[in-house]
């Protein structure tokens, strides 16, 4: 995937322009990993802080919507193109003003971008 793509949700995805995605379930490759607390888009990349609840210790991952591969509205539902261990091994996202920050956001986009390409669930 191109770097520039990562910050795009891919035409297939199901996502539509102004769609609220917040409050819906995000699924991993191989499970679920929480829900969309909100989306942002600073700098051009745009992207989904989503709450991972207890499953990692209560704390957020921030996810470019390039990773995106599916949108179930009727389920509200995101379905992504990594796996739960993947989510977890993202550069750790503490504050929200790390949602502005253009470096951090580099720093995410590209671990995504490296990311294998994986076998998508259905959503």
């Amino acid at each position: 995937m191109a770097m520039d793509r990562i910050w795009s949700y891919a035409p297939d995805s199901g996502h539509t322009e102004g769609q609220d995605l917040t409050g819906f379930a995000v699924a991993a490759t191989d499970g679920t990993i929480g829900h969309v607390d909100r989306e942002a888009a600073p700098h051009a990349m745009r992207h989904l802080v989503v709450d991972t609840g207890v499953w990692v210790f209560g704390r957020s991952v921030l996810v470019p919507a390039g990773v995106v591969t599916g949108v179930d509205t009727q389920g509200r539902k995101v379905t992504l193109a990594c796996s739960r261990a993947d989510a977890k091994a993202a550069p750790r996202f503490q504050t929200d003003s790390e949602t502005r920050d253009q470096g951090y956001l580099r720093a995410v986009g590209d671990y995504y971008d490296r990311l294998p390409p994986r076998e998508t669930a259905t959503v």
